[in-house]
């Protein structure tokens, strides 16, 4: 491969991390050609760490409890489920010590790396300090990380709220969008997923993540997709179509608008260049507030920013947190401008476990690592990496249509015909079971379930990249 400086300095730095953190990955210069993949099996980088002996029940006696004591609405992927007993950084490891390159990471939630130390240190230290009190009584962990999580993020975005998880922190936007305008209408956008509770599916816009029950006071817009939309990249074309819900389907004034700055459950859809600006001021000039759900884009996984909201030069009124702010610790935040924060003053609101002094250490933890590793400069280097090789190997393999998305959250599109965009959902699944047996894993996401989701650890490296496109590559050719 022909690599610049600066990525050459970055492998130095990869190989640097892992080492730091009681790791080797010894990477090699790729002398093979692309071409040449299909006759010869991709190799993992080494890495010197073994798992110890699992002593665990197995596969056969979890999937028996699971069906017996678990949701009947569980699933799980790959034709034979995978028993992941440990993990380290961007790797995961089965029952039987196999390692796996984790190209999911947790749907987009472990940022930092599986059990990095600094987080699980952190985490033990608060743990023998005290595990749970309440926000009634003082504790510095939550107001340190809320001081630290604000300085983060731009305009008077100064006030946080700490939520479990990702459905909460979306519930409690879009009500207190609704308490502050006191206009109930809120507009989303087709294809998105803001969560499974009772607002939050509303906001949802996929048959096959809502049930039907009563969700009212959503409007869904035409999707701003690049690649699939009637607009192809205007953002701003896209963006008429709020101002028509709002002329049309409200009193013409709206609670808010709340969208993913890169739809994630749908399936890595960047929005169409210029739209959230054209929509920002279209749902200001009737009232409303804009909410951003970071849930998946946020704390640095984009590369070029540290929110992905930035990409579209907006800021919005209230963000949204989840996955990557606790590295897989349940964690979710609210953050918002003191003039709306104070809406919930007008009765008492509370949530036991947000801002838990063990979960916002954690939280502090991954805001450290994420600025002392250079986690989003890494994030943009080797993310570029690995969209530029994806994107070549587009040119090589007619079943892949499209290749998107930024930094560390990629998607990759697969069709039976490039013309029509003929989702290929069985050619998908097949090539995740055969990406898996060759030790690469993958997420499933897009409305048709057709699209690779890509978001790993962001300290993947240049040879776990070169790797999961070699293995994507032997796996469409053996096809």
């Amino acid at each position: 491969m022909w690599r610049s400086t600066a990525v050459t300095s970055l492998l130095k730095r990869n190989n640097y991390l892992l080492q730091r953190h009681g790791f080797s990955q010894t990477v090699a210069q790729r002398t093979v050609p692309v071409s040449d993949t299909e006759t010869k099996i991709p190799k993992m980088a080494p890495f010197n760490y073994s798992p110890p002996a699992y002593d665990g029940p197995s596969t056969a006696e979890i999937i028996a409890k699971r069906r017996e004591f678990l949701s009947p609405a569980l699933f799980h992927f790959y034709n034979t489920p995978l028993n992941i007993v440990e993990g380290k950084m961007q790797y995961v490891f089965d029952e039987t010590g196999r390692r796996y390159l984790d190209a999911f990471g947790g749907i987009a939630t472990v940022s930092c790396g599986h059990s990095h130390p600094e987080v699980v240190n952190s985490v033990i230290k608060q743990l023998k300090l005290i595990q749970h009190s309440t926000i009634l009584y003082l504790n510095h962990t939550i107001s340190d990380f809320a001081e630290a999580l604000v300085s983060n993020l731009p305009g008077d975005l100064k006030v946080v709220f700490f939520t479990n998880s990702g459905t909460e922190a979306n519930e409690l936007a879009m009500m207190m969008a609704r308490l502050y305008t006191g206009c109930n209408d809120i507009v989303s956008l087709r294809n998105s997923y803001h969560g499974n509770a009772a607002a939050t599916m509303g906001a949802t816009a996929q048959s096959n993540w809502k049930f039907n029950v009563v969700q009212s006071g959503v409007h869904h817009a035409i999707n701003p997709d690049p690649y699939r939309g009637i607009f192809g990249s205007v953002g701003e074309k896209y963006a008429i179509d709020v101002h028509d819900l709002i002329q049309f389907g409200t009193s013409g004034q709206v609670a808010g608008f709340i969208g993913e700055s890169i739809q994630g459950v749908g399936g890595i859809v960047e929005l169409a260049p210029g739209y959230l600006p054209a929509v920002y001021d279209i749902v200001r000039k009737a009232g409303g507030v804009c909410i951003a759900d970071e849930v998946q884009s946020g704390f640095a996984r984009t590369g070029t920013h540290f929110w992905g909201f930035q990409s579209q030069g907006v800021i919005p009124d209230i963000v949204t947190m989840a996955k990557g702010i606790g590295n897989g610790i349940p964690l979710g935040a609210v953050v918002t401008t003191p003039e709306i924060a104070g809406v919930l003053s007008r009765r008492s609101y509370f949530n036991t476990f947000g801002g838990n002094p063990m979960c916002t250490a954690a939280g502090h933890a991954v805001l450290r690592v994420i600025q002392e590793e250079n986690l989003q400069e890494n994030a943009f280097l080797v993310g570029s990496h690995l969209k530029r090789r994806l994107t070549l190997l587009k040119s090589k393999h007619e079943l892949i249509g499209d290749v998107r998305g930024r930094g560390l959250m990629l998607g990759v599109e697969f069709v039976r015909d490039r013309d029509l965009k003929t989702p290929a959902k069985t050619e998908t699944l097949h090539l995740m079971d055969r990406m898996k047996e060759m030790g690469v894993l993958v997420g499933k996401g897009g409305f048709y379930g057709n699209v690779f989701r890509i978001t790993p650890p962001l300290c993947f490296t240049l040879a776990d990249a070169d790797f999961l496109v070699d293995v994507m590559d032997h796996a469409i050719s053996k096809m």
